[in-house]
């Protein structure tokens, strides 16, 4: 149930709408903008609030998401609370200055509207361009719905902006199945987000009056060591990721977790998903449940840093895991979400067996009974060692 301090208002409303509403109830300083498909309606609603004086931070226009990156460290590292978004080409054309970001701790907060890299062209969505970012050192956290797009863009600032974090923080959205949808979304007041969300205290900035060097030359005697701390801190940083969805279900109402579970109780065979298509996952469940099948999902809210406890709490009692990605680990013959879970449970004296399924790509849609097909593959195999399939294509 809502807290009590919740001003309850649902409202319909654009998914991308909610999310710039969401920064405007932040306080940012600088956003720094460049339209891509299809993150534009984020950004192009953030530029209207800023030019009615709904918002009063500095609108930035760039010409390309490299340097759209590049502003947002150099705004962050002065102490500003910084917003920024992307997708596909657009976040592959930052890549270089992702690892700045992240390696200088400056907390920066991104969405992400996740859409297929090229080639052929595609505008729709899929998850290769942020699997192909997995090791940037961002937090990162995956949306269902809107609801959950409105509420993680409040968590991620509070996440990355923690003394004990100070890291930047990717919040996926699936582009079009969410970004361009209108939803019902429960807005909040002002005074509730001032409640969860501090003001930014930066603890090193950048001033003419008092020099400080960042990012300097790393020579081969200290760049081990400085490579570790940063993938310690990332490691460290679920402990607060956690802590501030806590605090967020005593100030909003609603809760979230790392790994979220839907009639896994009794399953021997679990589906594994991330993004909007476990809402189509939560209906195939049903179905097959009226048929007596004991199956249940599992999705994953929390990509990095992975929750690899709270994953095998939640799937440990299974037969099999069916695990569906929307991307492809050229080289590997498995999708990243697959080898990531298989690498997770591999020390682990009882496990399932875990079946990599790749469905989506491009925007192809995944109906409910595309899980059927995964639970019929699981079924129909002896369950003595990983498979790896191709839902949208026949394999020769």
């Amino acid at each position: 149930m809502p807290s009590k301090n919740v001003a309850n208002k649902r409202v319909g409303m654009e998914v991308s709408i909610a999310i710039a509403e969401a920064v405007k109830l932040c306080d940012v300083d600088v956003i720094s903008a460049y339209p891509i498909t299809p993150q534009t309606h984020i950004v192009e609603h953030l530029s209207e609030l800023v030019a009615n004086g709904e918002l009063d931070a500095e609108f930035i226009p760039v010409e390309s998401e490299h340097t759209a990156m590049s502003v947002a460290v150099g705004a962050s590292a002065t102490g500003a609370r910084v917003y920024t978004a992307t997708s596909s080409q657009g976040l592959a054309l930052m890549h270089e200055i992702l690892f700045i970001a992240s390696s200088m701790r400056l907390p920066i907060v991104m969405t992400v509207a996740n859409r297929a890299l090229s080639a052929p062209i595609s505008i729709w969505n899929d998850h290769s361009d942020i699997m192909a970012e997995r090791d940037i050192a961002w937090i990162q956290t995956f949306a269902i719905n809107g609801q959950e797009a409105y509420d993680l863009t409040f968590h991620a600032f509070r996440v990355s902006e923690d003394e004990r974090v100070q890291l930047p923080v990717v919040v996926n959205i699936d582009g079009f199945t969410l970004s361009h949808v209108i939803e019902p979304i429960e807005i909040t007041e002002k005074g509730i987000v001032d409640q969860y969300l501090p003001p930014r205290k930066p603890i090193f900035t950048l001033h003419p009056d008092h020099p400080v060097t960042m990012g300097p030359v790393g020579i081969p005697e200290v760049y081990t060591e400085a490579r570790r701390q940063l993938e310690m801190a990332v490691i460290n940083s679920k402990k607060i990721v956690i802590e501030a969805w806590k605090e967020f279900a005593k100030i909003f109402g609603r809760k979230y977790h790392p790994i979220e579970t839907y009639k896994t109780e009794d399953a021997e065979i679990i589906f594994v998903t991330m993004g909007s298509v476990t809402e189509t996952a939560m209906l195939a469940v049903d179905l097959l449940r009226e048929k007596g099948e004991k199956v249940g999902l599992v999705y994953i809210r929390l990509w990095r840093p992975f929750p690899h406890e709270e994953l095998y709490k939640a799937i440990k009692q299974a037969k099999a895991l069916a695990v569906l990605d929307r991307a492809i680990s050229y080289g590997a013959s498995a999708g990243p979400v697959y080898t990531e879970i298989r690498s997770s449970l591999f020390d682990k004296r009882k496990r399932p067996a875990v079946y990599g399924f790749v469905a989506g790509l491009g925007g192809r849609d995944i109906p409910a009974e595309r899980f059927f097909e995964m639970l019929d593959v699981v079924k129909s195999e002896k369950a003595e060692g990983p498979q790896y399939l191709h839902l949208d294509v026949k394999e020769d």
